[in-house]
């Protein structure tokens, strides 16, 4: 069984253009990503999963040169694009880190990466953990499925076909996350305030800490609540955009699996 971490990067962006080759410290903010993904102790492969548009060319030489795997896929369906980077590289299962989360966690990624190994979970998240700091956690039979029942090839906000059909075990990531929370902190790239925050972040830390580990980031934001600040007001923006563009659409012979149809 193999294990992988996908990192789920595209330059095109509406909110903040191009905002995966913004540099932080000289670096893009995919390198961080990318730097932070191979920290993983236990994931057979890092694999950036972009897409097959010229303008993703840029991307691809960094993921190159930091010497991880590169998939390219479709622009639109970020489902395909993982099943297709799976099944390339024989990935059983994986965790997503997104191009967003500069501060994605290595340790939580490996967690997620042995609840795997040692379970039969078909999808892991957590409800606990600071959005940014873990994504998701998919095996790719439960992929598969998902993408035999979808009607869109529009699946940036995915999750909803695996928690919201029956069809899959879902389950929390388990251990004790109680320090990875935090009420009102944004930690994902999607606004030029959120570019700010990480700047200042990085500022503030870099020297001391360049891993950047993330309780320290997180005690260093406690001892210093005006950097939430920067962009703590576009948390209600990010939730109102998650929560018009989830949809579940499922083809004809699946639509039984919607909730509250019989």
């Amino acid at each position: 069984m193999k294990g992988a971490i996908f990192v789920t990067v595209r330059s095109k962006s509406t909110r903040l253009p191009n905002k995966a080759m913004l540099e932080i410290k000289s670096k893009p903010t995919i390198l961080h990503v990318i730097e932070r993904a191979k920290r993983s102790k236990i994931a057979d492969k890092v694999v950036v999963c972009t897409t097959d548009q010229p303008e993703d060319d840029t991307i691809c030489a960094i993921a190159e040169e930091c010497g991880v795997a590169i998939f390219r896929g479709s622009e639109s369906d970020k489902l395909e694009r993982w099943l297709g980077a799976a099944r390339q590289f024989g990935i059983d299962y994986f965790v997503t880190a997104d191009g967003d989360d500069l501060f994605c966690d290595p340790i939580l990624n490996d967690m997620a990466l042995s609840q795997f190994k040692n379970g039969s979970a078909d999808f892991i998240q957590s409800s606990v953990v600071i959005p940014g700091a873990f994504t998701y956690g998919i095996r790719t039979s439960a992929l598969e499925k998902v993408c035999e029942i979808k009607d869109t090839n529009q699946t940036e906000m995915m999750w909803v076909y695996f928690t919201q059909t029956g069809l899959f075990k879902v389950e929390e990531l388990a251990g004790e996350l109680s320090s990875y929370a935090r009420d009102g902190v944004r930690i994902t790239l999607d606004y030029q305030e959120d570019f700010n925050f990480f700047t200042a972040v990085f500022d503030g830390l870099y020297e001391q800490e360049p891993t950047m580990d993330l309780k320290s980031v997180l005690n260093y934001l406690d001892n210093h609540p005006e950097i939430p600040l920067i962009n703590a007001s576009f948390n209600d923006a990010w939730s109102a955009n998650q929560v018009v563009n989830t949809n579940l659409m499922l083809k004809a012979q699946y639509q039984y699996l919607v909730k509250g149809e019989n």
